[in-house]
Order: structure tokens, then C-alpha cells, then sequence
């Protein structure tokens, strides 16, 4: 089986592994300077460290796609630069999920695909996708979806210790992010943890820094750039959330029953 992840981000990561896990070939691609904040569990990463391991599974930046076969037979995945482009003479998909989590609709033409699979808001079944994952927590976490859309986008992240707007650390300014500091290390409140265009990004409570974007990332003033975990266990940032591991499980239930509806008629 052929799998193409769009978007290698904790998300798209989760599915990556678990994929990969069945002893399937994935491929992921991403954009030239992925957003990437959950930089530890993210395979996307490898492109600004050309190589990324993550819970002993190994990812290495490709810029050559004629080489994806050499690094699938050694069970490492390929990450490519390609944000358009999700074909290659060496690896036919026969899947696509996209997990780059747009939230706005995505253009596929679902007939020219053996199946599409789309996480969360901005895909409708029968119109650009064949299956859509709930990433929206909740009771409908990871539910593979058949008909409809997926939950609209809340805006509210998942509470960790009674804490869920605080938890996010969004960019003070215009500018490019600078800091010193690495995912895990360990912050008191009103500590500065880097600067966007010489405006501070602070602490809003005692945590672990789980997620923050690579130094010279041009960012917008009030977006997502990290966050910070209040149960201060630095060991949790060394794996893919059990968000990413559900909503994988949906990914794989999806692709098993719509190959097992294609086998068999009267399923």
C-alpha cells in the first residue's frame, strides 16, 4: 500500500506512524518552511534537520523524489518539499490523507483517486474526499466519517490541567521568531521564552515548553506559534499525543473498510 501524507506535522506525523506501523510504504510532503510547532513528534521537521526520528521511526528530507524507493526498502520515510505536487514516477499513491489541517476547503477531483481521506473542517464527503477524520476533541475524536462534514473549527484547544486558551503562545508582533530554547525545557511564569520582532513571548503559567516554531519563521501578529504544558513533564514532548494516535486509528479503520467495501459487494 502507497500512502501520501500532505502535511507532516503532530497530526499528520500520528497518522504517519501508525501507517507505517502496519508495515506500510508512506510518503510525506510539506511546504518550504513547514509551520511546525510540535517540532519533536513532527516527521516534517526533517527538513530543517534534513533527518527526524521519531519514537525510533526515521524520516530524512529527500530533495531528489527518484530516490523515495532506496529510503522505503530501508523502511525510512521520504519528506519532500512539494506543497503542489503529490505524484512521482517512483511512488504512485493509492491513497492521499491530507493532514495539513487548512480548515478551509481543499480542491480534489475524487474520481481521478482511489481514495482521499481529509482530517477535520474544509472537506465534504463525496466532494473532495472519500472519508473524513473528526480532529475536533471531544466524544467524536477520531470517528471516520462517511457522509456530511466534519465539526466547524472552535477555536478552543484541548484543556490540559484546567488550562486551554492559556496554553497557546501566539506571536506579540510582525517579525521573525528568535529564542534560544529547546521543546522540553521548563518555564516559570513571566519567564521570556523568545522574542517576535524584539517583543517578548512570555510565560503565562509554570510549564514545559511542548511546541514552538523554528527560529526566522516570518509570522503574523496573534497566530499559533507554541505552546506550553502545564504538567511539566518534559518526557511528553518525546511522544505523538493520544489526538494524533486517535485520529490515526480513524485514518486506518477508514482505509480498511473502504478496500474491504471495494472486495466485497455486499458489505
Amino acid at each position: 500500500m502507497n500512502i501520501l501524507i500532505r502535511g507532516g506535522g503532530d497530526l499528520g506525523s500520528g497518522v504517519t506512524f501508525r501507517l507505517h506501523n502496519v508495515g506500510w510504504n508512506v510518503v510525506i510532503t510539506e511546504i518550504e518552511q513547514p509551520l511546525v510547532l510540535r517540532r519533536s513528534v513532527s516527521f516534517g521537521n526533517a527538513i530543517y534537520e534534513n533527518q527526524m526520528t521519531v519514537e525510533g521511526i526515521q524520516a530524512k528530507y529527500l530533495e531528489n523524489p527518484d530516490e523515495i524507493p532506496k529510503l522505503l526498502k530501508d523502511r525510512v520515510i521520504p519528506v519532500l518539499i512539494s506543497p503542489d505536487n503529490f505524484i512521482f514516477p517512483s511512488f504512485q499513491p493509492s491513497i492521499i490523507v491530507d493532514a495539513r489541517l487548512l480548515k478551509t476547503k481543499v480542491e480534489y477531483s475524487i474520481a481521478t483517486w482511489p481514495m482521499v481521506i481529509g482530517l477535520g473542517p474544509g472537506f465534504k464527503v463525496g466532494e473532495n474526499c472519500h472519508a473524513i477524520i473528526e480532529t475536533n476533541r471531544g466524544h467524536y475524536l477520531g470517528r471516520v466519517i462517511w457522509e456530511g462534514e466534519a465539526i466547524a473549527d472552535t477555536g478552543v484547544p484541548g484543556t490540559v490541567f484546567q488550562k486551554n486558551h492559556e496554553r497557546v503562545l501566539r506571536a506579540p508582533d510582525n517579525g521573525y521568531i528568535e529564542s534560544n530554547y529547546a521543546i522540553g525545557d521548563i518555564f516559570k511564569k513571566d519567564e521570556i521564552i523568545g522574542f517576535v520582532a524584539g517583543q517578548p513571548i512570555i510565560a503565562p503559567f509554570d510549564g514545559c515548553l511542548r511546541g514552538l516554531m523554528h527560529n526566522g519563521i516570518y509570522v503574523q501578529k496573534g497566530i499559533k506559534i507554541g505552546d506550553l504544558d502545564p504538567r511539566i513533564d518534559p518526557n511528553f514532548t518525546k511522544f505523538i499525543s493520544e489526538k494524533s494516535l486517535a485520529i490515526a486509528g480513524g485514518v486506518l479503520e477508514a482505509i480498511l473498510r473502504y478496500k474491504f467495501q471495494q472486495n466485497n459487494e455486499n458489505f
